[in-house]
Parts: C-alpha cells; structure tokens; sequence
C-alpha cells in the first residue's frame, strides 16, 4: 500500500491527545478518543492488506500474522522488560506483584480483559497500573486474529462484493450493540472487542467503498470536516461520558472522512512536525503512560512538563533502535522457521519470566494467615458491599444482611463504599447482641434522599443509588438504628456541597422516631499502605509508626472540618442523632497484633476487613467506645 502521509498524520492527531490527556486531562478532556482514532487507521490498513490479498488469491493469514507480530510485539517486549527491571528496585513486592501479572497480560494480548475485571479505566487505581493503556493493543491483536479468518472463510461461500455489503450491515450492528452495551455494562464495553470491533470496520469500508474522481477542494472540505470532527470530542466530550456510545461516533466518524479525502500535501497533516510525530505515534504510545505512572507513584509536582518531553525521547529512541529493526517473514511455514521466529520467543520469554514472578510472590503471600482479610469487604468476601454493573441484580443490594441474620432487621447500614468497610465491624457486634442489621452499601451512593450525586447521572452507579435512596426512604420508619457514613472529602466539595441533603435526611428520620448514627472516615492516604504492609510481612520485616505516620493524609482536612462541625453541632440540638468523631473510633492510624503494627486501612482509603473486626474488638472492650455499644443493646431490648 502507498504510503499515505494524510493517515501518518492523523496518527499524530491521535496519539497527541491521547498524551496530552493523560498528564492533565483538564488540557483536553476528551483525548482518550484518539484511542478510536487509531481504531479506525488499524482498520483501514488491515482491510486494505487482506481484500488485496483476497483479490489476488495470494493471501496468507500466518504471514499476516508474523507482519502484525513483527510490527507490534518488539517494542512492547523493551517497555515491559524495563519495567520488570524497574520495578524489581523500586516498587514493593505488592506493587511487582500486580506489574508481573499485567506484564504476562499484555504480552498475551489479553490485558483488556484482565483490566476489566479489576477496575475502570478512568478510575483513581488506573494510575498505579504501569501498563493500562495496553488494553488497546491487545483488542487490536484480537481483532487481527478473527478478522482475517471470518473474511477468508467468507470468500470460500460469497463473493468479494457480498463480503464488503455484510461488512457495512456488520458494521451498524456492531454500532447499536456498543451503545446498549456501553449503558447496560459500561465498563466490559469499554475494554472489551466486542464494543470496539465496529470502530476497526468503520475503517475498513473506508478502504471498500473510497470516493473516487474526488476535487481538490472537496477533499479539503472533507478533511476539515472530519477533523473538526475529532478536534470536538476531544474538547466536549469528557470521562464524564459513558464511552464508547453513540458519542464515539464522533471521532470515528471524523477519522473515516479523513481518510476518505485520502488528501496528501494537506497543511494541517501533511508538515515535517506531524509527520515525524505520527511516524513516533506507536512507541510514543507504549511509553508515555508509564512515564504518567512514574510521575504519579513518587508524587512528581507539574509532572507534565517533564514527563511529556521524555515521553516523546523515549518514543523516538525506541522507534529509532527498535522498531527500525527488520525482523524477516517466514520464507516458509515450517517448525524451524516458526521456533525461530524472534518475536515469539520476546512473547514467551518476557511472558514466562513474569508469570513465574508473580506466581512466586503469590505463593510467598499465602503464607500469611487470613490473607483475604487485608482486602475491603465487599460481596466477594462474603458482605454486601458491591458495585453496581458487576453482573448483581438491583435487588440483591437491597436484601443483604449482616449480624444475626433474621427476616426482620431492626437496624440499617446506609451510604457507599465508606458505609461497606463498616460491615465486619457491624456484623460482629450484630451477632454479639442477637441483631440483624440490613446493609445497603454500593459505590458512589452517599446517604441522602435527592437525586444529586457527584457524577453525571449517566454513571453505572447512579439507577442503582436512586435505587437505594428510595428504599430508604419508603422504609425507614420499620428501623430502630440506622447507621450512615460516606466519603466525605470527596462528595461535599466546593462547587458541590450536598452536606444539606444529608442533614435534612438525618432530620427527616430522627423526626420521625428513628435514631441516626453517623460514622467517621478513617485517615486516608495517598498510598495503598496495605501493599506497604503485607510485602513487609512477606520480607520479615515490620512497618514502624513512623513509617505509616509518614504516609501523607490526603483528605481535605479544612473541608472535612466543616462537615463534621454541622454533624456535631447537629448532635447537640438533635437528641436523636448520634455523632462519632474519628478520635472516639481510633485511638490510632493502626493496631497491634502479636506484637505488629497493622494499618487499619485495606488499600489507602478503606478500612480492611481485619482492621473492622479489630475494631469490633475495641468497641466492645473499651467504654470510651460505648456509644455504639449502648445503643445496639438498647434495640436489643427494644429500648431504642
């Protein structure tokens, strides 16, 4: 295929908002769309090589393969051997562990699945994850690998001119498939093939139906309008946007019309800047994201302006050193040709190494006793904290109980994730006093009765609270005690203060009889501290206090502040509502077991599943805890 200088240059298009998106997303709020842009190009180019190869019935789906192979796996092979060797002196052994793992992913090509099954791309953990943004190679390679096998097998029964008809009806199913599934599971639709196939064929019936004998001006036209296109989503489109729904029609949409003016000489692609950077796009891609992680795990301060620079040297060196390196096709498919094939042997290698890493801190963490209990509770463990779009239905959210199990729970735990870390705490206590206590606990949920919530209410999360929030509301009344917590610092901020609506709620139910607890956050911080922990104990070492005193609390204090000074002002004038300070519940940021200090905290935020029972312990044993006790022997009295 003639070298298009239109397409190199809407490589730079892409990849440069994808870059500057991921040091500072205010910059350009929609750039993880030049993620679709590259669909669409991948698209283009392999349709283009396998319909002439089609055509001229000499094509070979392994040589296609070894091309892709060629192409693809070198440079990702050096990205994640040097962050294998990087992490073996720098990270902790929790930290590797995850790298190790995500490292065999990628080389795999199985990444986006991995990635899914963890947590959301635009979520605060994906910037500990050295190796994220590869989740678009690997449905890239996915795609490589059925695409030309469906199409060879469809010439066997129809000819060529079918194939492309079926290929524009596959291509507006796969359409209205990605934006129902991006409402109904938005978070496999964004990483998954699935969602993403039909991108990679808009790209294709570029190249199937072209628009021939077209004018100069109409190709400038054209190619204005599609990168005007583009230019709009990364400007009004933001990860507030449920993606990829009918919105990344935009800039897939904008990309295939700059690739069906096909218009070379073009000012706006076609100048020595964007062509140097879109011949780079590939390497800069696989580097730049680790460079954003490096920044984010020691804490760099405007990190942007150095890590985009060296982003852009280390991708020039690696398409310099190492993609400039001609790895030879099969002159032949023989077991000596494919055994030696040097990119598989970067696969299995770089592949085997890190599976046996992380099988081997795996199995040096079993050695800890109850393990499991270091994680946040959640429904996995066997509580009731969950989050919406995991596969629950709606109402198993709204039926879980904890404590003394009953058909009739006098006392509700109410709120999000903040509220969930409570439940061992509760659940011991509940059995302790013959209670049982009802737990409505999902992401994102503060507890309040309005329909505000701190993200577009196109979030995952958002039915499922108003879901809860009305249960609550229509059912308070059958409750004695109802607890509540959330995380405050991150929900009542300036710009959106919504601490009035959880007053009123308060006020609402205590009104009526009901009485209220509320439960404070523990101390949050920047790190996952259990990660510090748990590779201590793996190492036979022992966190100090100074250690975790000297982990940096990342809650805005003076705004915390000022919620707590409501809730106990409210105390005070409200005899039925019942304030807890975070000094009343923790005399420390940790407590001692067998002589070693343990973080309450599970992953930086969230108590753990130990650290909720522990505390379970000390309210129990100490007086200066009573309050909760007092009021959980009352309901089991029936004096409350």
């Amino acid at each position: 295929m003639k070298f298009r200088t239109d397409i190199n240059g809407l490589r730079a298009i892409a990849i440069m908002a994808v870059v500057f998106f991921h040091f500072n997303s205010s910059w350009i709020p929609g750039g993880f769309a030049g993620v679709d842009v590259f669909f669409v190009i991948s698209g283009f180019l392999m349709t283009g090589l396998i319909f002439r190869g089609l055509e001229n019935n000499n094509f070979s789906i392994i040589n296609f393969y070894v091309a892709r192979a060629n192409r693809i796996i070198p440079a990702l092979s050096v990205v994640c051997l040097a962050l294998l060797v990087f992490g073996w002196f720098y990270l902790n052994l929790l930290d590797y562990l995850a790298l190790s793992k995500h490292v065999a992913s990628s080389m795999g090509f199985v990444s986006n699945i991995i990635y899914w099954q963890e947590s959301g791309y635009f979520d605060v953990a994906s910037h500990s994850k050295w190796l994220l943004h590869t989740w678009s190679l690997s449905v890239e390679w996915q795609f490589y690998m059925i695409y030309p096998v469906v199409l060879v097998l469809l010439k066997k029964c129809m000819s060529l001119t079918n194939i492309k008809r079926l290929l524009v009806v596959g291509t507006m199913i796969g359409f209205v498939f990605s934006v129902y599934a991006t409402y109904r599971w938005p978070n496999p639709a964004y990483f998954l093939l699935p969602t993403r196939a039909w991108e990679m064929m808009m790209g294709g019936l570029a190249f199937l139906y072209p628009l021939q004998n077209l004018k100069e001006t109409s190709k400038k036209y054209l190619e204005w309008v599609g990168i005007a296109l583009i230019l709009a989503s990364y400007a009004f489109i933001s990860k507030d946007n449920l993606w990829p729904g009918y919105l990344a029609l935009i800039p897939v949409l904008g990309a295939y019309l700059v690739i069906l003016a096909n218009r070379s000489g073009s000012v706006i692609t076609d100048n020595v800047v964007m062509q140097k950077v879109g011949s780079w796009s590939y390497s800069i891609y696989l580097w730049h994201w680790p460079v954003v992680v490096f920044g984010y795990y020691f804490e760099m301060q405007h990190w942007e302006w150095i890590g985009i620079p060296v982003s852009v040297v280390l991708g020039f060196c690696s398409y310099k050193f190492v993609e400039s390196i001609k790895f030879p096709a099969l002159s032949s498919i023989s077991f000596k040709s494919i055994v030696t094939f040097k990119p598989l042997w970067m696969v299995v290698s770089i592949g085997l190494i890190s599976s046996i890493l992380f099988f081997n801190i795996t199995n040096r963490m079993k050695a800890i006793p109850n393990i499991n209990k270091y994680n946040m509770a959640t429904k996995t463990e066997g509580y009731c904290f969950g989050s919406p779009g995991s596969g629950l239905s709606s109402a198993d959210y709204l039926t879980c109980q904890i404590g003394k199990k009953s058909n009739d729970p006098k006392v509700l735990l109410f709120g999000d994730s903040f509220a969930g870390e409570y439940e061992p705490t509760l659940s011991v206590l509940g059995k302790k006093n013959n209670i049982s206590i009802l737990a409505i606990t999902t992401n994102s949920c503060f507890p309040s009765f309005t329909k505000n919530f701190h993200f577009p209410k196109s979030h995952v999360g958002y039915s499922q609270c108003m879901m809860n929030r009305k249960f609550v509301e229509n059912n308070y009344k059958k409750f004695k005690l109802i607890f509540i917590s959330g995380r405050w610092d991150e929900f009542f901020k300036d710009g959106y203060d919504y601490s009035n609506d959880t007053i009123k709620m308060i006020n609402k139910i205590t009104r009526d009889g009901v009485k209220v607890v509320y439960l404070p956050n523990p101390t949050i911080y920047k790190k996952n501290i259990r990660n510090d922990y748990i590779s201590s104990v793996i190492k036979g070492d022992s966190l100090t206090e100074d250690v975790i005193n000297k982990e940096n609390d990342i809650v805005d204090n003076n705004y915390v502040n000022k919620i707590e000074k409501k809730l106990r002002l409210l105390s005070k004038t409200n005899n039925n509502f019942i304030y807890i300070s975070k000094s009343e519940l923790y005399k420390h940021d940790f407590f001692i077991r067998d002589g070693k200090l343990i973080p309450y905290s599970a992953d930086g935020g969230h108590i753990s599943i130990l650290g909720a029972e522990e505390l379970a312990s000390e309210i129990i044993n100490e007086k200066s805890k009573s309050k909760i006790t007092n009021l959980l022997e009352q309901t089991s009295r029936g004096k409350v």
